[in-house]
């Protein structure tokens, strides 16, 4: 059995400035790494790890390996959603906009369109409208109660100009709201749930988030196991890429996300945080998606939803310096505030003296 090799970019530094033929640029954004992982593959078994200095990888690296390379170095399109248009060379904010009387963090508590206009007075680059909560447990809602619930959501605010993606695995919902403004299509089954949504999405040549799952909402949590889970989310997500692809979906419209706690234990979460940086080497922009989760309420005394914005943030910030484009979360003024604290940061390291 060959071997297949996989490069997880690291030892970030803060500016390349001083350091020519010894860093490379991650993704066309705000970070340049010095190293690189190469992580040798057989079946499921990591066979080698090594670390690479940049400037040795031209010895070490054959074709495979320097596509993969280029990969992580090359730029990343900016979203066209409408009028609006989203750079992604920084780190952008995706307010979530739950429409659901049983969202896992509010339970439908607040007014959804007010909520969005206040994120996105906040500096959140876009919202996120879903209508079909998809927490651990959460059973299907039907597609007609879907539509009529987040249609008059995503057409309010698309008449204010707001920059909207519909969180939805079914066809008709993506649809109904893309008919009604949204932009961009984020399902949590990364396409695979509606036999019509591959189609669907090709024929509207609207940018998608392809998310790995394990399992469905109602059973994902049961007993998740994984051989290596890094290396076999990112295969996952290599083969949906490949498959949006060849159904119609232009590669530099998929933007792909880990999926923190959908089908993951713990231990499994942290393994893909700690490795995110890996995930450049698809080509595709990044998304995390660990706001509120789990995760952080099991590494803080078990906090409840409502007490988990630090650990929120905490994750935001890791997401940010491994070159994570795109940041969904619920808390978006606390988020924005962080990231902008961390891009001023960025902007005085890569300013000369």
């Amino acid at each position: 059995m060959s071997q297949r090799l996989y490069l997880r970019p690291t030892g970030f530094v803060d500016a390349p400035f001083g350091h020519d033929g010894q860093v490379l640029r991650l993704a066309g954004g705000l970070c340049w790494f010095s190293a690189v992982e190469i992580i040798a593959v057989e079946g499921l078994r990591r066979v080698r790890r090594q670390l690479v200095p940049v400037e040795r990888l031209d010895d070490m690296l054959d074709a495979e390996g320097r596509a993969i390379l280029a990969r992580l170095n090359a730029p990343r399109a900016a979203l066209t959603l409408g009028a609006r248009v989203i750079r992604l060379d920084q780190p952008q904010v995706m307010a979530i906009v739950n429409a659901t009387p049983d969202s896992f963090s509010d339970g439908g508590a607040y007014d959804p369109v007010a909520h969005a206009m206040d994120a996105l007075t906040a500096g959140a680059a876009l919202v996120d409208v879903g209508g079909e909560s998809t927490r651990p447990g959460a059973q299907p809602v039907w597609e007609g109660d879907e539509i009529a619930r987040v249609r008059p959501v995503v057409e309010r605010l698309a008449t204010a100009g707001a920059a909207i993606s519909i969180d939805t695995r079914k066809a008709s919902v993506m649809e109904a709201a893309l008919n009604a403004g949204a932009g961009l299509v984020n399902d949590v089954s990364a396409l695979t749930w509606d036999d019509r949504a591959l189609a669907a999405a090709a024929a509207r040549g609207c940018p998608v988030v392809l998310m790995h799952h394990q399992g469905q909402p109602e059973t994902m949590q049961a007993d998740p196991h994984y051989d290596d889970v890094l290396i076999e989310v990112y295969d996952w997500l290599e083969a949906r890429i490949e498959a949006a692809v060849a159904a119609g979906v232009a590669r530099d419209r998929i933007i792909v996300d880990p999926g923190i706690g959908f089908g993951k234990t713990l231990r499994h979460n942290l393994a893909l945080l700690n490795g995110l940086s890996l995930f450049h080497g698809l080509g595709c922009p990044v998304l995390l998606g660990a706001s509120r989760k789990r995760t952080i309420g099991a590494l803080s005394g078990e906090a409840p939803v409502d007490r988990r914005l630090g650990g929120s943030v905490a994750l935001t910030v890791l997401g940010a310096t491994q070159g994570v484009q795109l940041h969904r979360v619920h808390d978006a003024f606390e988020t924005v505030q962080a990231l902008r604290v961390w891009r001023g940061l960025r902007d005085e390291a890569l300013s000369p003296a």
